[in-house]
């Protein structure tokens, strides 16, 4: 009896990883109705599946997706009026992440922009979306602008006298910044100015991060509010005194 039970046993395992496996090698994929009108599915669902193996499944509700194409996710390509994006129901699917990877790739954007029926692009590469710097008056409170500068900057710069030890050796502190001549347009819009918009977002004018591209480290969050008061605190500071410039003979 025991060797039937462990016979029954190791049957129930290998139809488990075989179920499992199965499922490995096939993406179900919600698309909008007007996506699959164009045809563009099943040109490049044959295609994928003949690189990988992975056989593409459309399903009617996104709710039963691995992997769901609409208004949501990274952006792939434009066509029929808007931006098409992908995000993951299933993100620890292996045939979804694979689909998801063949999608952003060159190959696969190259497949999707060159189909062309009756000799007709309909699908071209995503438009990019500008970040804009928003007016700012210089109204805040300096008072509010050191808090804030305290508990948002000091981790890569020198803010103040008191936090000396703070910030990052090769990050410029406050007062060295604000010795340059366009100190104002730096600290106003900072967050478009490299590094900061890997890992920071401002609150109605920056896009927050895709979910399957998150911040390389610890995001920062701000306010226009906090912005306005940090520039009103930096106005207040001394600029560094960074001496003479050098004269060349």
């Amino acid at each position: 009896m025991s060797g039937l039970r462990a016979f029954v046993i190791v049957v129930a395992f290998g139809l488990m990883s075989f179920a499992a496996l199965a499922d490995d090698r096939l993406v179900r994929v919600y698309a909008p109705e007007v996506l699959i009108e164009t045809g563009l599915l099943k040109f490049i669902g044959p295609r994928f599946s003949l690189k990988t193996q992975v056989r593409v499944e459309l399903v009617p509700d996104p709710a039963q997706a691995d992997l769901v194409l609409g208004d949501a996710g990274r952006a792939l390509f434009h066509g029929v009026g808007k931006t098409w994006r992908v995000s993951m129901n299933r993100p620890d699917h292996p045939g979804a992440i694979r689909f998801a990877d063949w999608l952003t790739s060159d190959i696969g954007r190259r497949t999707v922009i060159g189909y062309a029926p009756d000799g007709n692009t309909i699908f071209a590469p995503p438009k990019e979306s500008k970040r804009q710097v928003a007016e700012i008056e210089r109204n805040g409170s300096a008072e509010v602008g050191l808090v804030v500068s305290r508990a948002k900057c000091i981790r890569c710069h020198r803010v103040d006298d008191e936090n000396r030890m703070s910030g990052i050796g090769s990050t410029p502190s406050f007062a060295v910044l604000r010795s340059l001549p366009d100190w104002e347009d730096r600290f106003a819009a900072f967050y478009v100015l490299n590094p900061h918009p890997s890992f920071t977002v401002i609150e109605g004018v920056t896009l927050p991060f895709p979910e399957d591209r998150p911040s390389p480290i610890m995001p920062l969050t701000m306010t226009l509010e906090e912005v306005e008061a940090v520039l009103a605190y930096v106005a207040t500071m001394a600029a560094a005194d960074l001496g003479a410039p050098l004269e060349h003979q």
